[in-house]
């Protein structure tokens, strides 16, 4: 869901990415559920605007809410980490 969220998200700014390998575990405080997700993705196309827009990007995902992502790196061969945090809906 949310791979494909950041794919399209890629295509609509002209650039495509590739899921390598996408992580998740659970996340909660006092009053919220949900995940914390770390993605690494293979970008082409010219990605640096796109990548640099995503932690304002918003994300339409069935019963989840992206409230911080934070792009933490990207090396030379186009290889980016991201990582999320979601809400469940309630």
């Amino acid at each position: 869901m949310l791979a494909r969220a950041l794919a399209g998200s890629a295509i609509a700014a002209g650039c495509s990415v590739r899921v390598i390998d996408h992580r998740s575990i659970a996340w909660s405080s006092a009053t919220f559920v949900g995940e914390r997700h770390r993605l690494t993705l293979v970008t082409s196309g010219d990605a640096a605007d796109w990548l640099a827009g995503l932690p304002d990007a918003e994300f339409a995902l069935r019963g989840h809410l992206v409230v911080d992502l934070l792009v933490v790196g990207i090396d030379a061969d186009a290889v980016a980490t991201v990582e999320v945090l979601t809400l469940i809906e309630s």
